[in-house]
């Protein structure tokens, strides 16, 4: 597991009215780590914030992460 992916999973879970059905994954795609994201439907509005705010700031705490281990990554949100 990378960085990148605890970090997203657990800011997922501590913004998620469901942190149960919280689900992240990992692949290397091309050379960049992508981590997915599936929630409740109702959760990934929270978690994606208003104009997407908070879904940039989660990638960019991953960015930072994925830094320390000199990779990249992208992050997509799933429901």
């Amino acid at each position: 597991m990378s960085r990148a992916r605890d970090v997203v999973e657990v800011v997922a879970r501590a913004l998620a009215d469901h942190p149960g059905d919280v689900k992240v994954t990992e692949t290397d795609h091309r050379g960049q780590l992508l981590v997915e994201l599936f929630m409740a439907p109702g959760d990934l509005g929270r978690v994606i914030g208003r104009q997407g705010r908070t879904a940039a700031a989660i990638r960019a705490l991953a960015a930072a992460a994925a830094e320390l281990e000199d990779r990249r990554v992208n992050v997509e949100f799933r429901d």
